[in-house]
């Protein structure tokens, strides 16, 4: 049964605080070495933001981590990080960034801390879907699009959906990246009124603020506004028939046109013609897959329109200079050095 499950209305009526305005509210930022700079400069950007707004320190925050000290993102960010110690009293808020998660679970079991004093946890990105491999939820939880296609190869998450966030037994799991700030947002939304949240997504320079239950922009036909309506209709096609290509006749008859008409579209719009790009999108979605499951080299090219292993394996090889067997080796030899260091 568990405990029962309070009413989650979307993060943007969740109060972080649980104890109203007047109470300080706490981020702890949990980062490991490799961590994303986008989602934790989008958390203090975000934070720092809403107390210039507020004009008052409402908010406040700490980085920590099971490896204190110095810090390095992927892309060469560095934050001093103190050590996450499991058995202090716990923070309002705990936020687990994204990145190359390692093999330490100190924040899984930091996480269990917070759920048993029902105190929230937000997991993001990365975080979120090893959240979701190792206790599959029952409830409704969500990650960053491509690594939620990957679950759905690799595995049988039932309660898994595309929204930008979700919340089942305390834990929030989001998609993170740039939408980490429009989250932040809705963390501490109760807390602000109506015009001061809009004055906060207007310094963030944030068109709209997205709600939670929001659908993720999963591929590049969901940038309606870099492409007419008819290239648009014929990427979606594209990217919703990857497992079983259509023929060039096909495609621009289901977007009402000619053939010639669109390849005319495509040569302007993306400097390639459609059969070309139709197979990079296929071949970019077998090197996801290559590098990010173990899955047979003949399940990839059969699940991306290829068919044949050795098919695969040319087109892989042409776009990326490498066999998808050297592919997977590399990113084994990888782990290894990393086990190893």
């Amino acid at each position: 049964m568990g405990r029962p499950e309070p009413k989650f209305q979307g993060v943007d009526h969740f109060d972080p605080t649980l104890g109203g305005a007047e109470s300080a509210c706490v981020f702890e930022i949990f980062v490991s070495d490799g961590f994303c700079d986008v989602e934790l400069a989008g958390i203090m950007q975000a934070l720092r933001t809403a107390n210039n707004v507020l004009a008052r320190q409402v908010f406040s925050w700490r980085c920590v981590s099971d490896t204190p000290g110095i810090l390095r993102s992927l892309h060469g960010m560095c934050v001093e990080a103190e050590a996450a110690i499991e058995d202090v009293v716990p923070p309002h808020t705990m936020i687990v960034v994204g990145g190359q998660m390692g093999r330490g679970n100190a924040w899984m079991r930091r996480m269990r801390v917070m759920q048993r004093k029902a105190l929230p946890v937000v997991l993001l990105s990365d975080a979120a879907t090893a959240y979701i491999r190792a206790s599959n939820p029952r409830g409704p939880v969500t990650t960053q699009w491509r690594d939620a296609a990957q679950l759905a190869e690799t595995g049988h998450y039932p309660a898994l959906t595309t929204r930008f966030s979700e919340k089942s037994n305390g834990v929030i799991t989001a998609a993170g990246g740039s939408a980490t700030a429009e989250l932040i947002i809705g963390l501490i939304a109760p807390l602000m009124t109506a015009a001061q949240v809009a004055e906060l997504g207007n310094r963030l320079l944030l068109n709209t603020i997205r709600k939670s239950d929001a659908e993720q922009p999963k591929d590049i036909a969901d940038n309606t506004c870099l492409f007419d309506a008819q290239i648009t209709q014929a990427l979606r096609l594209m990217e919703d028939t990857i497992a079983d290509p259509l023929p060039m006749t096909e495609l621009a008859c289901a977007v009402g046109i000619s053939t010639r008409h669109l390849e005319r579209a495509f040569k302007t719009a993306l400097k390639d013609t459609p059969a070309r790009f139709y197979k990079r999108l296929r071949t970019k979605r077998a090197r996801a897959m290559i590098e990010e499951t173990l899955l047979p080299l003949i399940d990839i090219a059969v699940a991306t329109g290829f068919g044949s292993s050795n098919t695969l394996a040319k087109a892989v090889k042409d776009e990326y200079g490498v066999s998808p067997s050297k592919m997977r080796a590399r990113k084994s030899m990888n782990l290894l050095k990393f086990e190893r260091s």
